[in-house]
């Protein structure tokens, strides 16, 4: 049971009401993570300053959701899986062999978005020590130092909301339990600190 208070747009502070209002503006309903990131103004600013940055980089939005959804199904967020699962099928138009791909963990059938998916798993493996032969791929791959950055950017911004669905307990919408995803089973048998 968590200990944590999804709000809604009356129940949170006044200085997020206006960003849970664009919320519902954006996606016609009010996310649980961002209910949830409400009970700290910042954290939630900060969320939706860090989405609005990465939409921003040099990656498609195609791109974009493999960075989100590799990165969230690395950090086992079943929250994030679901919700980036629907959004690269319905507003990326990902192809979904590939989400499929991505949550399952396995190559993906693009060689250049394998290559990135790759790289972004490898960053959130390895907490950014990254070897020069993986790092050589991705660039070979067609990416460029910037888009190195880039993904370590997305790993910034998705951390955030993984580590927040894991603490928080975030009940996922009903808009994303078409695309409800398990973590592995050695993962749910993880132990709390």
């Amino acid at each position: 049971m968590s200990q944590f208070t999804i709000h809604s747009i009356q129940s949170a502070d006044a200085a997020v009401k206006p960003v849970l209002e664009g919320s519902l503006k954006k996606y016609g309903f009010v996310p649980n993570l961002h209910g949830g990131l409400a009970e700290a103004p910042t954290a939630l600013k900060a969320y939706i300053e860090l989405t609005s940055l990465f939409d921003q980089t040099s990656f498609s939005p195609t791109e974009r959701q493999v960075i989100l959804l590799v990165i969230s199904v690395e950090n086992h967020c079943t929250y994030c899986v679901a919700a980036h699962s629907m959004i690269a099928k319905q507003m990326a138009k990902a192809d979904p062999a590939i989400v499929d791909a991505l949550r399952n963990g396995k190559p993906l059938p693009d060689s250049e978005l394998d290559a990135l998916a790759s790289f972004a798993r490898a960053v959130v493996k390895n907490r950014g020590v990254v070897c020069g032969q993986t790092l050589d791929k991705f660039i070979t791959a067609g990416y460029s130092r910037a888009q190195v950055l880039e993904v370590v950017l997305g790993v910034a911004f998705k951390t955030l909301s993984n580590y927040t669905n894991h603490i928080i307990d975030t009940p996922l919408d009903t808009a994303f339990q078409a695309e409800a995803w398990d973590a592995p089973a050695q993962c749910s048998s993880q132990k709390c600190a």
